[in-house]
């Protein structure tokens, strides 16, 4: 945050249902509506802009923020400038291009359940290490998510989160190629080599299929780089706002 506050005004967004924000009721609409579950997400950050009166802003979303980077950019251009997609979740891409890993997706709903019903340091650490198994998991991250998850209402309000992510009909909410083909506005892939669910190939992918997107590949990093790599998120990230990549 104070390296990227040199280029712009960073906001870090606490999402509803995941730590102090609030926890409102999940929407039953079902998919290909414009206000199901998901799309919470975005009329959080949306309303957020129009309380701080900002008109148009660079989004970055990191795994499920990358769901809604996506929406921002597909369907609100008028409000986004340049998007970051961070080791995104939440598209379905052409398989004879790119993999994507369902026993990553069950390793993490098996250890983010475990680590909810029983917040210990060793169920926490290992929630933890499914982000950064490479490494970079420390003893006041796990503090800080303990402090998170054990607050009742939050804890409540993930599992039920839990079983709507996980739930059989998930895929009918990606983005498929076809909406992410219509992104305009300047565009960051940002991954990594050790990416769980969608590798490398996904990247290429999105680089393909996005007009004028620039990529970058973080190395040595799995799902959290700009925490794993935290200087060369930042200066990667700061290039691309500025318009040096």
């Amino acid at each position: 945050m104070t390296r990227l506050a040199k280029v712009c005004q960073p906001i870090a967004i606490d999402f509803i249902w995941h730590g102090m924000s609030s926890r409102p009721p999940f929407s039953e609409t079902p998919p290909g509506s414009k206000d199901h579950w998901l799309t919470q997400f975005t009329d959080q950050l949306l309303n957020l802009m129009d309380h701080m009166g900002i008109e148009r802003a660079a989004v970055e979303g990191e795994s499920l923020g990358g769901w809604i980077a996506y929406d921002m950019a597909i369907n609100h251009p008028d409000r986004t400038s340049k998007v970051i997609l961070n080791t995104t979740w939440g598209m379905h891409l052409d398989p004879a291009h790119a993999r994507e890993g369902d026993s990553d997706l069950d390793a993490l709903r098996e250890v983010s359940v475990n680590a909810l019903l029983n917040p210990t340091t060793e169920t926490l650490r290992k929630r933890l290490e499914w982000l950064m198994p490479l490494g970079g998991v420390t003893d006041e991250l796990i503090d800080l998510r303990r402090a998170l998850w054990t607050i009742p209402e939050t804890r409540e309000a993930l599992l039920v989160y839990y079983d709507y992510l996980f739930r059989p009909n998930i895929s009918q909410f990606y983005w498929q190629e076809d909406d992410i083909r219509k992104i305009a506005c300047p565009t960051l892939v940002l991954w990594t080599d050790k990416n769980p669910i969608h590798g490398e190939n996904a990247a290429d992918r999105l680089e393909a299929i996005i007009p004028g997107a620039k990529k970058h590949i973080m190395r040595g990093c799995a799902h959290w780089p700009q925490w794993e790599r935290p200087e060369e998120h930042d200066e990667v990230v700061a290039k691309f706002l500025t318009g040096q990549l």
